[in-house]
C-alpha cells in the first residue's frame, strides 16, 4: 500500500504541474543526416540540460534569447550555438572527430556508466561475436563447444552459467530463453553481426524498472546501427582453416528513409585434433523512417543458423596419463545445429514536446540441438553418457512505454510507465540419452512448455538542481504451463506467480564531472518451469535484493573513473540443471564486492583501459569452509593500450586476467586462474583497411572453461571427481581485409 500510495502522489503531482517555462526543439544530425541520439543539449545561463532521442531530436525548457547552447558527444565536435529565436525548431550537425576524453561529460542520469561502453567501441571496435559481450566492463566469458553454444558469462561474483542472472536484449528483443533444453536464461547472441553495433546500455545490478526477468546482477541491451554511412566488404582469414566474410550494403539512405543489409558467413576447424566443422551463416536487414514529424517506424528481420562438432570438456587425468593431450577429446562426436529467425517491429509516436510513446512487436523462431557427454560411461558403462538436448520454440512479444517530461523553475524531470508481454512456447523440449549423435536409448524429459510473463511498471525521475531522484516499481505476473509427454495420462500441469520488485535510486551530479549516486533495489529471475511445476508453485521467483554506492568522475579531463562498492543478496531458490533433468537445491547467498574502471588519455594517439573487480561470494547458509559458492570468480581484470595515429595506423594490445577460484563448495577442488594476452596491428585508407589479430601472443597454457565433475573413463572401474576443462584458445592469427564504398 504504501508503493501504491508514494507513486500515486507523485503521479498526481507530475499531471497537476503548471509549465510555463519558454521551451525549444531541435533536430542534431552528422553531415550525412544520420540523427545522433545521446548528446547532451546544455544551457550554460541557468545550467539546464536534454538529450537528443533516437532520432536526433530534442525539446529544451527555460530558454531565453541569448542564451548559449553547448551540444555534445563523444566522438564530435562540440558546438557552441546562441539562441536569435524561440519560434522555429533549430536544425544541425555535428562534425566527426577523432575522439578525445576532455570532452566526455557525465550526464544526471541513472545509466550513465553506458559512457564507458561508448569510449569502449570508439577505441576498440568489436571484431568478433565473442567480443560483444566483453564490451561490459567486468564482464567475463568462456566458451566450451567450439563456438556453437551460448558463452559461458562471469559478472559480480557469479557464473551466470549461460544467462541465468543477467538480462540481455539486442534492440529490444529478449535473448535469454526461459524454460530452455540447456539451461535456464540461455542466452546465444550469435545472430548479432559485431559490425552492426552501434553502442551499449548496460547497468550493473537490479536497479532498473524497465528491466524484467533475469535482471539480477545487471543487464545489457546491444542495440544495432540504424543506418550505414557507406558499404563495406570485409574478408578474414586465419589458422586452423578460419575464414570470415561480411558484407553491409546502403539500400535506402535519404534524410527520413533508411535501409541496409548486412550479412556474415564463417567457417573454421578450430584448434582441436578432431576439427568442429563449425559454420555460421547470418543475414540481418533492417529500415528506420520517418513516416511524418511526430511518427517513427523501423522493421527489422534476421536469420542465423549455424552448425558443429565439438571435443567437449576433458578431464585432468586424461591429460597427466597421456591418454588424450590438452586439444584432444574422450569423446569428439559432441556438437549441435542452431538456428533463430528474428522480427521486429518499432512504432514511436511523439504526442506532445511533452510526451511520447514507444511501441514494439517481436516474433523468433528458433531451433535448437546440442549432444554432449559430461560424465563419459559413468552411468552406461556400455554406451557411454552421451545425451541430447533439443527444443523448437516460437517467441512473441509486445513492449509500450509512454513518458512525459516536465519543468518548472526549481523542478524538472520525467516519469514513464511501460507494459509488456512475453510468450514462450516450446514444443517437444527434451533430455533424452543417445547413442553416437544417431539413436535415441531412452527419454529423460519430454514435453511442451508453454510460459508468459506480463510486466508493468514506472518509473520517475525528479531533478532538484544537482540531484536527481528516481523511485519506481515493477509487477511482473507468471504463468507457467507443462505438459509431460512421459506421462501416462495426458495433463496440463499450470501454476502462477506475480511479484512486485521496488527500486529507489539517488544521483548527485556535482558538475559536469563529477556524479556520486546510491542506487538500491529489488529484482529476480523466474525458475525453469519444470522447477516451477517440481515444487508447486513455491518459492519459484527467487528475488535479489542490491545496492551499489559509487562514483562517475573525470579528476582531470583526460581520465574518466567509475568504482563502486555493492552487495547483492539471493533469496532460496531451486535451480534445473538441464544437463539432468534434477531439481537441484541452493540456499541464500551474499555477494559483496568493488569495481573500478579507468579510461584514460595521455596523448590524442593512446588510449589506456581498465577493469578491475573484487567480489566475497559466499553461500549464508552453510557452515564456515563450506560456504563456497562453485566457478564464482573474486578477482579479476581485464586491460587494454590501443593506439590510434592520424597516419591511419592503428593497434592495441589486451589482456584478461582472472585468479583461481574455487570449484565446490569447500574449495577443495580448484578452478586455475590465467592471464592471457591479445593484439591488433593495422592500417586505414580512405576506402581499404588492412589488419592483423594475434590471441594469445605469448601462447600460453590456459583453460578456458572448468567444472568439478564426477565421471568415468571406459577403462576405470571407480569413478572420479576433478576438474574437466575446454582448453583455451592458443596462439592464433588471422589477417582481415575491409573495403568501404
Amino acid at each position: 500500500m504504501a508503493n501504491n500510495q508514494l507513486f500515486g502522489i507523485i503521479l498526481f503531482l507530475f499531471l497537476s504541474l503548471n509549465i510555463s517555462a519558454q521551451s525549444i526543439s531541435g533536430l542534431l544530425t552528422d553531415p550525412y543526416d544520420i540523427p545522433i541520439p545521446e548528446a547532451q543539449i546544455y544551457n550554460q545561463q541557468n545550467q539546464k540540460h536534454t538529450h537528443s532521442d533516437e532520432y536526433g531530436k530534442f525539446l529544451l525548457d527555460n530558454v531565453s534569447v541569448g542564451d548559449t547552447l553547448r551540444i555534445s558527444h563523444i566522438g564530435y565536435q562540440t558546438k557552441y550555438i546562441i539562441l536569435s529565436s524561440l519560434t522555429k525548431e533549430l536544425q544541425f550537425f555535428l562534425e566527426k572527430k577523432s575522439i578525445s576524453l576532455t570532452e566526455v561529460i557525465i550526464t544526471p542520469e541513472l545509466n550513465a556508466l553506458h559512457i564507458i561502453s561508448d569510449i569502449d567501441i570508439q577505441t576498440n571496435p568489436v571484431n568478433s561475436s565473442q567480443e560483444i559481450l566483453q564490451q561490459v566492463p567486468g564482464l567475463f566469458i568462456g566458451q566450451h563447444a567450439g563456438g556453437g553454444k551460448a558463452e559461458q558469462i562471469f559478472l559480480r561474483g557469479f557464473d551466470i552459467d549461460h544467462g541465468t542472472d543477467i538480462s540481455i536484449t539486442a534492440d529490444g528483443i529478449p535473448v535469454n530463453m526461459v524454460s530452455h533444453a540447456h539451461g535456464q536464461g540461455y542466452s546465444d547472441l550469435h545472430f548479432l553481426i559485431p559490425e552492426t553495433l552501434n553502442n551499449i546500455d548496460f547497468g550493473k545490478g537490479p536497479y532498473y524498472a524497465n528491466q524484467g526477468n533475469f535482471n539480477t546482477a545487471g543487464y545489457v541491451d546491444f542495440k544495432t546501427k540504424k543506418r550505414l554511412r557507406e558499404s563495406t566488404i570485409k574478408l578474414e582469414a586465419g589458422q586452423f582453416d578460419t575464414y570470415r566474410m561480411v558484407g553491409m550494403f546502403n539500400v535506402l539512405n535519404t534524410l527520413n528513409h533508411s535501409a541496409y543489409v548486412a550479412t556474415e558467413y564463417l567457417v573454421t576447424d578450430g584448434t582441436f585434433e578432431s576439427p568442429q566443422n563449425f559454420s555460421r551463416f547470418n543475414i540481418f536487414g533492417k529500415y528506420t523512417g520517418s513516416l511524418s514529424e511526430t511518427d517513427n517506424i523501423g522493421v527489422s528481420l534476421s536469420h542465423f543458423e549455424s552448425t558443429w562438432d565439438a571435443s567437449g570438456q576433458i578431464p585432468i587425468r586424461a591429460v597427466n596419463i597421456g591418454l588424450i593431450n590438452r586439444f584432444g577429446a574422450i569423446d569428439d562426436t559432441e556438437g549441435g545445429v542452431t538456428s533463430r529467425t528474428n522480427f521486429l517491429l518499432n512504432y514511436d509516436k511523439r504526442l506532445s514536446a511533452k510526451s511520447s510513446i514507444k511501441n514494439s512487436f517481436y516474433y523468433s523462431k528458433y531451433d535448437f540441438k546440442l549432444y554432449s557427454n559430461f560424465t563419459f560411461f559413468l552411468e552406461d558403462p556400455i554406451n557411454g553418457d552421451q545425451i541430447k538436448q533439443q527444443e523448437k520454440r516460437s517467441l512473441f512479444g509486445l513492449k509500450s512505454e509512454y513518458t512525459r517530461s516536465f519543468s518548472t523553475n526549481t523542478l524538472e524531470g520525467e516519469w514513464t510507465t511501460g507494459i509488456s508481454l512475453r510468450k514462450d512456447q516450446s514444443d517437444n523440449n527434451e533430455l533424452s540419452k543417445t547413442l553416437n549423435r544417431r539413436e535415441t536409448l531412452s527419454n529423460i524429459q519430454f514435453g511442451d512448455i508453454n510460459e508468459t510473463n506480463y510486466g508493468a511498471f514506472i518509473n520517475a525521475n525528479l531533478e532538484f538542481g544537482k540531484w536527481t531522484i528516481n523511485p519506481a516499481v515493477r509487477l511482473d505476473y507468471f504463468d507457467f504451463q507443462y505438459n509431460d509427454f512421459l506421462q501416462t495420462n495426458y495433463e496440463t500441469q499450470s501454476q502462477n506467480e506475480a511479484i512486485l520488485s521496488p527500486k529507489l535510486n539517488f544521483l548527485y551530479n556535482h558538475s559536469d564531472n563529477l556524479q556520486a549516486y546510491l542506487k538500491t533495489g529489488k529484482g529476480f529471475h523466474s525458475n525453469d518451469t519444470r522447477v516451477v511445476i517440481a515444487q508447486n508453485g513455491k518459492e519459484i521467483l527467487p528475488a535479489a535484493y542490491g545496492f551499489d554506492v559509487g562514483f562517475i568522475w573525470k579528476p582531470f579531463p583526460e581520465l574518466v573513473v567509475n568504482t563502486a562498492y555493492w552487495q547483492l543478496y539471493l533469496a532460496q531458490e531451486f535451480v534445473y540443471v538441464g544437463d539432468a533433468g534434477i531439481v537441484e537445491p541452493s540456499g541464500k547467498t551474499r555477494r559483496q564486492g568493488i569495481d573500478l574502471s579507468l579510461r584514460y588519455q595521455p596523448f590524442q594517439w593512446l588510449f589506456w583501459n581498465v577493469d578491475t573487480n573484487y567480489t566475497h561470494a559466499r553461500a549464508t547458509e552453510e557452515s564456515n569452509g563450506a560456504d563456497y559458492i562453485p566457478l564464482a570468480p573474486d578477482f579479476t581484470v581485464t586491460s587494454s593500450f590501443n593506439l590510434k595515429f592520424k597516419n591511419g595506423f592503428f593497434g592495441g594490445i589486451n589482456l584478461k586476467h582472472i585468479n583461481d577460484r574455487p570449484a565446490n563448495e569447500d574449495n577443495s577442488i580448484v578452478a586455475e586462474g590465467y592471464s592471457v594476452f591479445d593484439m591488433n596491428l593495422g592500417y586505414n585508407w580512405e576506402k581499404l583497411s588492412f589488419g592483423i589479430q594475434i590471441q594469445n601472443i605469448f601462447d600460453t597454457e590456459w583453460n578456458e572453461t572448468q567444472f568439478a565433475t564426477t565421471s568415468r573413463l571406459q577403462n576405470e572401474t571407480q569413478p572420479v571427481e576433478e576438474i574437466h576443462f575446454t582448453p583455451g584458445t592458443p596462439f592464433f592469427m588471422k589477417a582481415s581485409a575491409t573495403y568501404r564504398f
